[in-house]
C-alpha cells in the first residue's frame, strides 16, 4: 500500500490552518471538477484532491495522519501503520463506517473504518442473522438532481464452511435524486451472509456531499460567490453565473453592494418525494484589479477628488 500525503495533494504546509486548506482545495478542486475538465486523468485527480480534504478538514482525522506522516514519508510504497496503531485507533473511533470505492486503498485502509473498527450492534448479531454493513457514500451536487447508478465495492466476511474470510463485493445501486447529507439508504439483504440458515444483514449507504469548489450548501438552497469589478457594481452588468445545470445570464444593478444576494429560483438541489427544487444564491463580492496602470489610476484620482462619499462616515456618527 502506497502512503499518500494529503499536504502534498492540497499543496499546503503540515501547520496549515483550516482556511488555507479550504481555500487549497476549492481552487483544486475547481481545476479538476469533472464538470470543469474533460482531460483524461481529471477525476481520478479530484478524487485524490477530495480524499485529502475529508482528512485535513477533520481535527480528528488530521491529527491521526500526522501521526501516521512520520512513518509514510520514509515507507515509499511500501506503507505499514506503525504498530498497534490500528487497535489503538479502533477504540478512539468505534462506531465509524467505512467508506466506498471511491477512496484510495490507503484512506480506507487508515480512515475508513475497517471490519474491527465497527460494530453497529455490539458482538456478531445473533438470531441467525448476517452483520449489516455500513458504508458512508460520496456522492457529487451535480447527482443529485437525478436518480444516479453508482458502483459499489465493500469487504466482509463469509463462512466458507470451515472458516471465516474476507471476500470483497461488488454492486450497482440506485442512488435517488434528492439525497441530502447523512441520509441513510438502505439496500436489503447485500450484508454479511448468516452462519446457516438465516437471513443476510443489510447494507446500508451514509451519504457524505462531495464539497463543490463553487457552491456552499444551504438546506436545499445554493450559494455561490459572484465576483464583480467595482465599474460592473457601480454601473450595473449582465454576468455568467454557473449553475449545476449550465451557465445563467444575471442582472448586476447599478449601485450594488458587497454582499448583497441575487436569488435565482429553481436552481438549488432537489427536494426529495416532491417536484420542488430549491434557490441559488449568488453573493456579490466586489473584487479590486490586481493593479492599475498610469491612466487607471488617474481614473480612480479622479473620482475621488469628485466622488463625496465617506465609507466610514457611521463610525463618526457611533463615536
Amino acid at each position: 500500500m502506497q502512503f499518500k500525503d494529503y499536504y502534498k495533494v492540497l499543496g499546503v504546509k503540515a501547520d496549515a490552518d483550516i482556511k488555507d486548506i479550504k481555500a487549497a482545495y476549492r481552487k483544486l478542486a475547481r481545476k479538476y471538477h469533472p464538470d470543469m475538465n474533460a482531460e483524461s486523468g481529471a477525476e481520478e485527480k479530484f478524487k485524490e484532491v477530495v480524499e485529502a480534504y475529508e482528512v485535513l478538514k477533520d481535527t480528528e482525522r488530521r491529527a491521526e495522519f500526522d501521526e501516521l506522516r512520520m512513518y509514510g514519508q520514509r515507507s515509499g510504497d511500501h506503507f505499514e501503520p506503525p504498530p498497534g496503531w490500528q487497535q489503538a485507533r479502533g477504540s478512539r473511533r468505534a462506531g465509524e463506517a467505512q467508506f466506498g470505492s471511491d477512496f484510495s486503498e490507503f484512506f480506507n485502509s487508515m480512515f475508513g473504518g475497517g471490519r474491527q473498527d465497527f460494530d453497529f450492534g455490539g458482538a456478531r448479531q445473533q438470531h441467525n442473522r448476517g452483520r449489516d454493513i455500513e458504508i458512508e457514500m460520496p456522492v457529487f451536487l451535480e447527482d443529485t438532481l437525478r436518480d444516479n447508478l453508482k458502483n459499489v465495492e465493500y469487504q466482509m466476511t463469509e463462512f466458507d464452511g470451515r472458516q471465516m474470510k474476507p471476500v470483497k463485493k461488488h454492486l450497482r445501486v440506485t442512488i435517488p435524486k434528492g439525497v441530502t447529507e447523512g441520509e441513510r439508504i438502505r439496500v436489503k439483504g447485500q450484508g454479511e451472509p448468516a452462519v446457516g440458515a438465516g437471513s443476510p444483514g443489510d447494507l446500508y449507504l451514509h451519504i457524505r456531499l462531495v464539497p463543490h469548489p463553487l457552491f456552499d450548501v444551504q438546506g436545499h438552497n445554493l450559494v455561490i460567490t459572484l465576483p464583480v469589478a467595482p465599474w460592473e457594481a457601480a454601473l450595473g452588468s449582465k454576468v455568467t453565473v454557473p449553475t449545476l445545470e449550465g451557465s445563467i445570464k444575471l442582472t448586476v444593478k447599478p449601485d450594488s453592494q458587497s454582499g448583497h444576494k441575487l436569488r435565482v429560483k429553481g436552481k438549488g438541489l432537489k427536494i426529495k418525494g416532491t417536484d420542488r427544487t430549491g434557490d441559488l444564491y449568488a453573493v456579490i463580492k466586489i473584487v479590486m484589479p490586481p493593479a492599475a496602470n498610469e491612466k487607471g489610476r488617474q481614473l480612480w484620482q479622479q473620482l475621488s477628488e469628485t466622488a463625496s462619499f465617506d465609507p466610514r462616515a457611521e463610525w463618526s456618527s457611533k463615536t
